[in-house]
């Protein structure tokens, strides 16, 4: 029995200037199918299916869909086809409820709040959802204004739904309630294209797994026959070794130690709420959370760009043998003394890259100091700049582009070589490999398990449990701005920290 074909694309062709996003890119997606597509960064993955919800628009190729050529201009044209994009980062206003976001801007229909509250309920009942129709934006969890997003393509009729990493910022328990829901909705004969770097999420929610290389369509596979390395192998045209090779810690010596951190945020909010741990050297110190515990707060505030309610930060100084208290200290003060923040936030030319420099000129703003002539030798920072081309395989014309004209993810790779290349003593690396293609993402695990091996403090801020058991020696979970546990990474288990994570009292201090 052939399977009933929902959305078809032959020759999809998309350029911005000189470079080819997508090339005669051809797909197939089944009604009743969960299609994920998989590919390394600037494969031409999101660029694709931004055509299909009508944000771009093809160069050349066709769009079919249910069998008749489609002409999709906007997201309004998108929605006429049935079509729904649910993106990472959430489209919604604050202060509505949900059911006031589900419904705004549904063009020619007159509604009454409370039947179309009882509508989003039908919905939501119907595969499962937990949702509350008046509770507003800003009460939320980010599982619930995911859940929100859902429902309002769902609500507008999407038989065609598109998900952006679904599952980035959700904890396991809420990841497996979510592949819960997509199979009921894969049941009910809709079409789930899911792009995600995730591959064990891959194998177990995906019927088939449609890859992209480099703007191109390498091929299809049924989900039953492959595996980690047949795909890794499909996105990168050769073998990867996949496993994090963590070394034990030797002669860990405390060198941070953090003693009830507490800061509010500008709106007033809570951010930390008596933080305490220790970080060692030799060791890789995990920190695991919903996005928005208080990981940047806490981050920022050892790095002196937070400022801090009450609390101390320790730094135990292993060239003179010194104590000194970092919260006393500037930012340039922490950083001369080797402590290193690596912060990749969503936009990456906010954290200390220049757009307009080239990586030269970058790799040169933290090697000058005040009082340094103005003229100054390019020769080592380009050296520099050189390294961590090569090393990190930065995709680039020459060490002199303008850091703006790199890919997302290559701008990463310097933002973080450049860290790591100040031969720090403490290193925070926060989000390193977010977005990142798993080749990518391993040689920045290398990376910093050879500073571990150095001797350098590393705490890691990361959004994959899986990542963080086999990458970290402890890892300490944060749950509403609080310490809500410390887990042995080689013990734990990703329920035990989902759990965690989920919890706003403190259970467990960081230095046991």
């Amino acid at each position: 029995m052939s399977k009933d074909v929902s959305l078809e694309l032959k020759n999809i062709s998309k350029s911005f200037g000189r470079v080819a996003a997508n090339k005669d890119v051809c797909l197939t997606v089944y009604r009743g199918e969960i299609l994920a597509l998989l590919g390394e960064n600037g494969s031409g993955k999101t660029t694709l299916m931004n055509m299909i919800s009508g944000i771009y628009h093809p160069d050349s190729g066709e769009i079919i869909i249910n069998g008749e050529n489609a002409v999709i201009n906007s997201p309004r044209d998108a929605f006429d086809y049935n079509i729904g994009m649910i993106h990472q980062h959430f489209k919604l206003v604050n202060v509505f409820t949900s059911t006031e976001n589900i419904i705004l801007g549904i063009d020619g229909k007159k509604f009454n709040l409370e039947t179309a509250e009882k509508e989003v309920k039908a919905i939501a009942d119907k595969y499962g959802f937990e949702i509350d129709p008046k509770k507003k934006v800003y009460e939320m969890s980010v599982s619930e204004k995911q859940t929100v997003e859902i429902i309002k393509v769902l609500y507008r009729g999407a038989d065609i739904l598109i998900l952006d990493e679904p599952t980035a910022v959700l904890t396991p328990q809420e990841a497996q309630k979510l592949f819960a829901i997509l199979r009921r909705m894969r049941d009910d004969n809709k079409s789930i294209i899911i792009i995600t770097h995730k591959l064990h999420e891959v194998l177990e929610i995906s019927d088939r797994v449609s890859v992209l290389r480099k703007g191109e369509y390498v091929g299809t596979v049924e989900t039953k026959d492959a595996d980690e390395s047949i795909l890794t192998e499909m996105m990168v045209g050769k073998k990867v070794d996949l496993n994090i090779h963590r070394s034990e810690p030797v002669n860990a010596a405390v060198r941070l130690e953090v003693s009830g951190l507490n800061c509010t945020r500008r709106d007033g909010v809570k951010a930390l709420s008596d933080v305490s741990f220790v970080a060692r050297s030799g060791e890789i110190l995990g920190i695991a959370g919903i996005s928005g515990s208080g990981q940047r707060e806490l981050l920022e505030a050892i790095a002196g760009l937070q400022k801090l309610d009450s609390g101390s930060i320790i730094y135990h100084d292993p060239k003179t043998g010194k104590d000194e208290n970092l919260r006393d200290k500037t930012p340039v003060q922490i950083r001369e003394l080797g402590v290193r923040l690596s912060f990749v936030p969503e936009d990456r030319l906010g954290m200390g890259l220049v757009g307009n420099m080239d990586i030269t000129d970058n790799m040169m703003l933290r090697s000058y100091r005040s009082g340094r002539p103005v003229f100054l030798d390019r020769h080592p920072p380009k050296e520099l700049a050189q390294r961590i081309i090569e090393d990190l395989e930065v995709v680039t014309p020459s060490a002199e582009t303008p850091v703006r004209r790199l890919s997302g993810g290559n701008v990463q790779k310097v933002l973080v070589g450049r860290e790591i290349a100040a031969a720090p003593t403490v290193l925070m690396a926060a989000y390193p490999v977010r977005g990142l293609d798993i080749n990518s993402s391993y040689l920045i695990y290398d990376l910093l398990n050879k500073q571990k091996e150095n001797g350098v403090a590393v705490i890691f801020v990361g959004e994959d449990l899986d990542v963080l058991i086999e990458l970290c020696d402890r890892i300490l979970v944060i749950g509403g701005g609080r310490v809500t546990g410390v887990v042995d990474g080689r013990e734990a288990k990703k329920e035990e920290i989902g759990l965690l994570m989920t919890k706003t009292v403190k259970e467990e201090s960081a230095n046991e």
